[in-house]
């Protein structure tokens, strides 16, 4: 049965969908889609180019190269930016009036719909910049004396790490930092090695969701489980995974939860969030400061100064498009992607070694390869140089490859082209 544009607005409406003013064509793209997909599975979808056509067209890629490092940033769909740059010119005819006055109080609806999705209270979700900035907050913000012991793996993102070396240097904590083998074994073996590094000093363990390394899914809520009773708080660094597939907080059994929101949910450049567990805002002190009547206001977070409201408010629109989508279908397709490329390498040469867990719930969209007598970072600058393709060379001190990570909007012919180049370069060489 053909459904009308009116009855997928009020589908998507019934599912707790927000829709904001969506450009005409974006919309379309998004319905013509969905009328494609119908009523089959998401792994179905996942591999029927004519669905997924359509949302490519609602991204204005520059299509001259291949863009497989969509892990560090993603482009923003065309109607979304442009609803920012709206928003933007809007300010600037009355910046105190239009900014101040009109767009801040519509962050409220931001805050409000990225709740719903996570799954926690408007008054636990902070909006932000960025993962960075959310993790900071977390990691400044916990009181630690002297000689206090925080665990972090040394796959933990190097920004994170940095700032950890810094309240070492500066209070006289204790920073430890775990090794696990590429891929692990299992799930039990990552919470062991976290588990075997505890002390009765231990009172903060980071961990990533997703490792930006090899895109491993780690297993925050074994973790959880393990630390909770022992008083020890968790903090998870979700840059990476909010927006790749449907997550929860009550999922997770999260109390602290910080995420970008120009990776994976495809907001504009500038945007992130931190979640804080109604009881622990008021002993988390925010980065920059706030008045003592915001002690328990998760929007002391928020206090930066004056911030270009355009980019938050956007946000709206970015989740509403991926709702509309569904992150069900989102998921399937990234792992389709991963699969399509990475087996056929695996398939096809017994130089390659893939260093991400393949499984359905291993990983995401981000995977890490090596080749037997290929330098990494030369075989990245030949597929940059040589074939316009851009990927991310990883040299870390225990492992090396190249991150991979396909989006939405990548196409099966992109994903062919690289994996064709890459063993092009296992039987020829790189020297040209």
């Amino acid at each position: 049965m053909q459904t009308s544009r009116r009855s997928f607005v009020r589908g998507l409406a019934a599912a707790g969908v927000a829709i904001p003013a969506f450009r005409e064509d974006a919309f379309a793209h998004l319905f013509r889609a969905n009328t494609i997909a119908g009523n089959r599975t998401p792994l179905a979808v996942a591999e029927d180019e004519l669905y997924w056509a359509q949302i490519q067209r609602a991204f204005d890629a520059d299509r001259t190269m291949i863009n497989l490092n969509n892990g560090g940033i993603s482009p923003t769909p065309s109607h979304v930016l442009e609803q920012m740059i709206r928003d933007l010119k809007f300010t600037n005819e009355l910046p105190v009036e239009h900014m101040w006055r009109v767009l801040q109080p519509r962050m409220e609806s931001t805050r409000r719909e990225l709740a719903k999705e996570f799954g926690c209270s408007p008054e636990e979700m902070a909006v932000v910049r960025n993962a960075s900035e959310a993790n900071e907050i977390m990691i400044y913000g916990i009181d630690l004396k002297k000689g206090d012991e925080v665990l972090l793996t040394n796959q933990n993102y190097g920004r994170m790490i940095a700032t950890w070396q810094q309240r070492e240097r500066r209070e006289g904590i204790v920073l430890k930092q775990i090794s696990f083998k590429v891929p692990p074994p299992s799930d039990q073996y990552i919470v062991d090695q976290f588990r075997a590094a505890i002390t009765p000093r231990t009172k903060v363990i980071e961990v990533t969701h997703i490792t930006n390394l090899t895109g491993q899914i780690m297993p925050v809520r074994a973790i959880m489980d393990m630390a909770k009773p022992l008083g020890i708080e968790v903090f998870v660094d979700g840059a990476h995974a909010f927006g790749q597939w449907p997550m929860k907080r009550d999922e997770l059994g999260v109390d602290f939860y910080g995420t970008s929101l120009h990776k994976w949910l495809h907001a504009p450049i500038g945007a992130g969030f931190l979640y804080v567990r109604q009881e622990k805002i008021p002993k988390l002190w925010p980065l920059m400061a706030a008045a003592e009547s915001q002690v328990a206001d998760i929007r002391k977070y928020e206090e930066i100064g004056t911030h270009p409201q355009a980019n938050f408010n956007a946000v709206s629109a970015a989740l509403a498009f991926s709702q509309g989508m569904g992150f069900d279908r989102k998921i399937s397709r990234l792992r389709y992607l991963r699969d399509r490329w990475a087996k056929r390498l695996l398939a096809e040469s017994d130089r390659v070694h893939v260093l991400t867990q393949l499984g359905p719930d291993k990983s995401g969209a981000i995977c890490l390869f090596n080749v037997d007598g290929l330098d990494p970072v030369k075989l990245g600058g030949w597929l940059l140089g040589n074939h316009r393709i851009v990927t991310t060379p990883i040299v870390h001190p225990e492992f090396s490859g190249i991150r991979i990570t396909p989006s939405i909007y990548t196409s099966v012919s992109e994903v062919d082209t690289f994996a064709d180049m890459v063993l092009k370069a296992i039987k020829t060489g790189i020297a040209s």
